[in-house]
């Protein structure tokens, strides 16, 4: 298969792209960059199968051609992380919405089979849980920007939809909770790489609120193994899969978690929402995944446990040369 990857030097879509090359698959990544990173790739770069092209999603001419080349394309290309949507929510929503249009319909022109990941953001402030791919979303005023990127992804699940219902080309909707692993930066607010970083530096681990607040967190691997399954599986088109673990905890314990995994003196000190964010900013107590339909059509059932995640993201940061510099 020649897979092509949007966001193919990201954190997750680099990891996708190693492991399609692993299988035997060829690979296009595109990438602009504004997040993604050469170094993800460079160790990629004269890999006989991998071929990377520096670009926009929003180029529609370059996207023409890459899906016409391509037997399936995943679609992974977003503004991702709290931080950067409340900070450029208008970005965000041209980049989430009119990429999105773009590969769907050049996926239409050429009926090609797509895979795009979505983001338990959709779920909005439904505290319910674990949480089904049918739940209500229950969002904030349209006029906070914390809620822009949950409003840009559930668009592009209704493209997704309407181009399978409507158009007949086989899409497939992946919710990711959490996902995390080597790779991942804490420069757009995700919160286990900025944890590590502090830490290993002995800076103050900075928890958002009370940090009474629970996720969900799945391995990287964990989260490509189960996209290239869906990817295969042709019941999956027309569909949303929840995928994410359902091993819970609070922010607060996850902070001393890291905190005694690296072995440092950092202290833990809460940072007010409307400072950490925006004014007026909304978090959601609570989120957990129900996984159940994952599990019944692919068998998926997340491999790696909290302890060996936070441990790989440490290994990978100590690893590193330089740390990263955390806001």
């Amino acid at each position: 298969m020649h897979a092509l990857v949007t966001g193919g030097a990201g954190f997750i879509g680099s990891h996708l792209t190693e492991a399609l090359l692993a299988r035997g698959d060829e690979v296009t990544a595109l990438d602009n960059f504004s997040t993604g990173r050469m170094e993800n790739v460079s160790h990629l770069e004269n890999h006989p199968r991998f071929h990377l092209v520096t670009g926009t999603v929003l180029n529609e001419a370059l996207v023409d051609k890459l899906v016409e080349r391509a037997d399936a394309v995943f679609h992974l290309a977003a503004a991702v992380g709290v931080e950067l949507i409340v900070k450029n929510p208008l970005e965000s929503l041209v980049t989430n919405i009119r990429g999105s249009e773009i590969i769907f319909e050049m996926a239409y022109r050429y009926r090609k089979r797509v895979l795009i990941t979505s983001t338990s953001e959709i779920y909005g402030k439904n505290t319910n849980g674990p949480l089904k791919e049918d739940e209500d979303r229950i969002l904030g005023s349209p006029l906070k920007s914390r809620w822009s990127y949950s409003t840009s992804k559930a668009v592009d699940e209704i493209l997704a939809y309407a181009y399978w219902k409507d158009k007949g080309i086989p899409t497939i909707i992946v919710r990711l909770f959490n996902t995390v692993g080597p790779r991942q930066t804490g420069a757009y607010g995700m919160v286990i790489p900025r944890f590590v970083q502090q830490s290993l530096k002995g800076e103050a681990l900075k928890v958002h609120g009370d940090g009474k607040q629970t996720r969900c967190f799945l391995h990287v691997k964990d989260a490509v193994r189960a996209m290239m399954a869906f990817m295969e599986l042709p019941e999956a088109a027309g569909e949303a899969f929840n995928i994410g673990s359902q091993e819970e905890i609070t922010i607060e314990e996850l902070a001393r978690r890291v905190i005694l995994l690296t072995g440092s003196s950092s202290s833990i000190s809460h940072i007010p929402y409307d400072v950490a964010y925006e004014e007026g900013f909304e978090d959601m107590p609570r989120r957990v995944p129900d996984i159940s339909k994952a599990r019944r059509f692919i068998g998926f059932s997340p491999e790696m446990k909290l302890k060996d995640i936070l441990e790989s993201v440490i290994q990978y940061y100590q690893r590193e040369s330089r740390l990263l510099p955390v806001p």
